[in-house]
């Protein structure tokens, strides 16, 4: 016999049988006291036979005595000994059990293992070592915030899913034991490990083989075909195809040429992020093709990449490529579940020379026109002059057709004054044709059309709640589109390449009726927001911008006047001066300044007019002026062409054009918003993105 053997001998000579079992091993004794009234019930019958009995029952009562007294500890004994093998057994087979299991204490750390949890936590030096230092991700304060969860673990490059749940003392006591927990909330954290290594390399390389829909278009095909020789035109044109489908073939994808200047490309998934990090090289490739050519040759990407739904991904690639073409061009587009990403788009767009898209648009417009009786039209918030003068020009363009429009104008700023007063009803125009955005939201039906100028975002406008009630919407505009665009649109005409809406209005004026008259006071106000965002005709500027402005001069517009109109009062002028005074060079390239809004009543025009002023200054890549008015931040962006402003500005929210962008930031002070702009510039400098 063993130790233990005999320690548990002992054990069992201390213990006493309880509950049912007890119960069990005394009911014979209880059974004597049935045969002793059995006996006296004999006994009254017949004594002789009730001797007989009662002898029966003593022997009876004396063998049950005696066998309850010898056996109970016997049998105890038994009972625990069976109950030491079992647990010995239920013991070994959770040490050699394959699932990873183990035990730990209210403070994390490992009371028991089996064999193979050990292997994968190794031996440590420490008896009860904290879970924390086998895997880190396993702490004690994400351990004690609930009661079960499933954390991923790494481990020698492997990875785990641990399934932890508390087992309370007082759950596993049976009262029927005559046991319990002296605290409630004492409890055991049991651990199982799951090796997910190979499911996730499964599902890893199912997303890297899973064929992602891509749509390449040539952004200037006919552009570029014009400039050369026929000879040379296929040679140009077989050199484009051989680039993309050598990019594409290298990682996998195909490619199938739809039309003469679109590509369809299917490649596998782990290719994209390769593509990301090299920031499409194609787009640079194909530019570096010259066979007589003075115009490079610029490609768009449109890629999706939500679900694993092929349909989906292919729809949502049109939506990024569309994105991508109304941004300029030049570029790559991704929209995945989480946001979109833009890749390229740092050069200047190539100015288009042909009008036929202007034409196009002109004659939608006037077919709409026809079909309404009645126009909203409405620019951006704190309305500029290229805003006002769009809106003049749709204005003159709905009375020819002897239609009414109204203009949306809230509020009226120092600079656009001199021309609002122009429009009066002295000089022949309705009282009602400027109204507020009460009025417009009263008087709107479903037979009224709203016309954007000047912006593409709703939350820009000037009456973002005339959108959701207008049924027919047409934009106009030149800022490159972003994720936050007016939607549900009849007529969309967003032109990048434009230097201002002002530009686009007035080519769509001339093919939008031959016999359209502009009084000189309308051709001033178009031709202002021309002026403005040209800065006098210095950026931005192209074919088409000189000749909408020879366009407007022949219908009566003066610069001499408009010039007059446009200057500014003296505080507005010495707030520029104060703003350029106090400017910092951030990187050496970088001006920074806060424009001062004190006694001024159009701080946004001064701190524009400031922006632009400090390009002028040597060694000055990007120029950033913050004002503050009506309670936000409002950051007028400009550089020349070495830094595309508009990618900064889209950072934060803001957006516009490459070297002419803005923001408007709300929960910031200057210092912060000023702060924000250099951690932005930091950014982007160390990515090498300009």
């Amino acid at each position: 016999m063993t130790a233990d053997s005999t320690q548990i001998r002992v054990m069992g000579q201390n213990l006493k049988l309880k509950g049912r079992l007890k119960s069990y091993m005394k009911l014979p004794l209880w059974l004597t006291i049935l045969f002793a009234a059995l006996t006296v019930w004999i006994w009254y019958l017949n004594w002789r036979a009730g001797i007989l009995c009662a002898v029966f029952v003593a022997v009876y009562f004396a063998a049950v005595w005696f066998t309850w007294r010898r056996s109970c500890h016997v049998i105890l004994n038994e009972m625990i000994d069976f109950a030491t093998h079992y647990g010995t057994v239920q013991r070994r087979l959770l040490e050699e059990f394959e699932v990873p299991y183990a035990l730990l204490d209210q403070n994390a750390r490992l009371m028991w293992a089996n064999h193979r949890f050990n292997e994968i936590a190794g031996k440590t030096k420490s008896h009860h070592p904290s879970i924390a230092s086998v895997f880190p991700q396993i702490t004690k304060d994400r351990l004690g915030r609930e009661d079960r969860l499933s954390i991923k673990v790494t481990k020698d490059e492997r990875i785990f899913r641990a399934s932890v749940s508390k087992v309370y003392f007082s759950d596993v006591l049976d009262k029927s034991t005559g046991l319990e927990s002296s605290d409630p909330d004492q409890y055991l954290t049991v651990i199982y490990l799951f090796d997910e290594t190979l499911l996730n390399r499964y599902l890893r390389e199912k997303q890297e083989m899973q064929m992602v829909p891509a749509l390449v278009y040539i952004d200037n095909y006919d552009e570029v075909l014009e400039s050369l020789e026929d000879v040379r035109q296929s040679l140009l044109v077989a050199l484009v195809d051989r680039k993309v489908n050598k990019y594409f073939s290298e990682r996998g994808g195909l490619v199938k040429k739809t039309e003469n200047d679109k590509y369809f490309v299917v490649f596998p998934h782990k290719s994209l992020d390769e593509m990301a990090r090299e920031n499409f090289s194609l787009l640079e490739d194909v530019k570096s093709l010259k066979v007589g050519n003075e115009m490079s040759v610029t490609l768009s990407m449109g890629i999706g990449s939500v679900s694993d739904d092929y349909a989906k991904n292919y729809g949502f690639s049109r939506m990024a490529i569309d994105l991508a073409l109304g941004r300029g061009g030049d570029q790559a587009v991704i929209k995945t579940k989480e946001k979109t990403y833009y890749y390229g788009g740092s050069n200047r767009q190539v100015d288009k020379t042909t009008r036929v898209k202007a034409r196009v648009k002109a004659l939608a417009l006037r077919e709409i026109m026809i079909s309404r009786d009645k126009f909203f039209v409405m620019g951006h918030h704190i309305a500029d002059i290229d805003s006002f003068g769009a809106a003049i020009g749709i204005f003159c363009a709905a009375r020819q057709l002897g239609k009414r429009a109204q203009i949306v104008l809230e509020n009226v700023n120092t600079t656009l004054r001199p021309f609002r007063e122009c429009f009066s009803p002295e000089n022949g125009y309705p009282e009602d044709m400027f109204l507020s955005c009460e009025e417009a939201l009263e008087q709107v039906n479903s037979q009224t059309a709203l016309i954007v100028v000047d912006t593409n975002r709703p939350s820009y406008t000037e009456c973002p709640d005339l959108l959701s009630r207008a049924r027919t919407i047409v934009v106009f505009d030149h800022h490159r589109r972003g994720e936050d665009v007016i939607k549900n649109t009849d007529l969309s005409y967003i032109e990048p390449y434009a230097s201002s809406a002002c530009e686009m209005i007035a080519e769509v004026l001339q093919y939008f009726d031959e016999d359209i008259k502009l009084s000189s006071t309308e051709a001033d106000a178009i031709y202002a927001g021309i002026l403005m965002d040209t800065n006098n005709f210095v950026s931005k500027t192209g074919v088409r911008t000189f000749e909408a402005a020879a366009y407007l001069r022949r219908c009566g517009a003066e610069t001499t006047r408009v010039r007059k109109m446009m200057r500014n009062d003296m505080n507005a002028y010495r707030a520029r001066a104060e703003a350029i005074r106090h400017t910092e060079v951030y990187r050496g390239a970088f001006a920074i300044s806060i424009c001062p809004a004190d006694n001024i009543e159009s701080p946004t025009v001064a701190c524009a007019q400031a922006a632009n002023e400090l390009l002028n200054i040597i060694g000055i890549k990007a120029s950033f002026v913050l004002t503050e008015f009506k309670g936000r931040i409002y950051v007028s962006a400009r550089s020349i062409d070495e830094i595309n402003v508009q990618q900064i500005m889209e950072r934060l929210g803001g957006g516009g054009h490459l070297n002419s962008a803005g923001a408007q930031l709300t929960g910031y002070t200057l210092l912060e918003a000023r702060q924000t702009i250099e951690n932005t510039l930091d950014e982007i400098m160390e990515g090498g993105i300009k």
